[in-house]
């Protein structure tokens, strides 16, 4: 079943509306007490059923996982080849350009998935790639209290995973995060878990390690930066056992399955 969302910027001379069509989404349910909730962002050109694959061998039973589909949508990076993006994007660097415009509805798409979880379980979002971007950005809304476009960001993250991912709009986000008292004690609270391979040759380790930076000195100070040595850009059991145990404390969690 798509999820169909009308988008709007409100922003004077430009195009007021686009129209995303989110994929499917999977969910894989928790097999103990259930006590926490997290969204889990798949990278560019895949979807949710390989994720939640992937999640439902992680021993971690009190967790349920909520894996969307990102909408298809032409990519520039691609050279306009249409395949399953959180957003747009050119270049995964510094200079490109922010589609504020794909990261908010997908912010909101996340956020939507969200809002109907018990009020006594925690709610996370994690990510690969892309998807970690998108995490990222979601991080950087619920320290502001508010999407790109102003409109409320309404979840009380607890925890954010990123794996070999990047953080869009760093140029101005630490001047964001100052210029609110809200924002920057929201910022120092909500943990974050961040973690690259050296050898990615897709986003490139230098630029995780950036965004790190970036995140820590505008004010996002309960963050673990993890690197793994030859790692290129996928993820490997070492990797996800350390994910899962940084979970665990993080959150809470009873006592896992070994």
């Amino acid at each position: 079943m798509s999820y169909q969302q009308h988008f709007s910027m409100g922003s004077g001379s430009r195009p007021a509306r686009r129209n995303f069509e989110f994929g499917r989404t999977y969910v894989v349910r928790p097999q103990g007490k259930h006590q926490a909730t997290i969204v889990w962002l798949h990278g560019l050109g895949d979807n949710g059923s390989s994720c939640s694959q992937l999640l439902e061998n992680l021993p971690l039973p009190n967790i349920k996982w909520i894996c969307p589909t990102a909408p298809t949508r032409p990519v520039a990076l691609l050279g306009g080849f249409s395949c399953t993006a959180w957003f747009d994007v050119g270049e995964i660097s510094e200079e490109s350009p922010d589609d504020w415009e794909g990261l908010d509805a997908s912010a909101v798409h996340i956020a939507n998935l969200l809002s109907t979880e018990p009020a006594d379980v925690k709610v996370a979002i994690g990510g690969f790639s892309m998807g970690a971007a998108t995490a990222l950005y979601s991080a950087t809304c619920a320290a502001f209290g508010r999407y790109g476009n102003g409109n409320a960001y309404p979840i009380n993250l607890r925890a954010v995973v990123g794996l070999s991912g990047w953080l869009p709009g760093s140029r101005s986000l630490r001047s964001k995060v100052e210029g609110s008292h809200e924002a920057a004690r929201r910022a120092a609270s909500l943990p974050i878990f961040l973690c690259h391979g050296t050898s990615d040759d897709v986003v490139s380790y230098s630029y995780g390690e950036k965004s790190a930076h970036c995140l820590n000195t505008a004010g996002f100070r309960n963050l673990t930066f993890k690197s793994y040595e030859g790692l290129g850009h996928y993820t490997v059991p070492k990797e996800m056992e350390e994910v899962r145990n940084w979970l665990t404390a993080r959150l809470g969690l009873e006592g896992s399955r070994s």
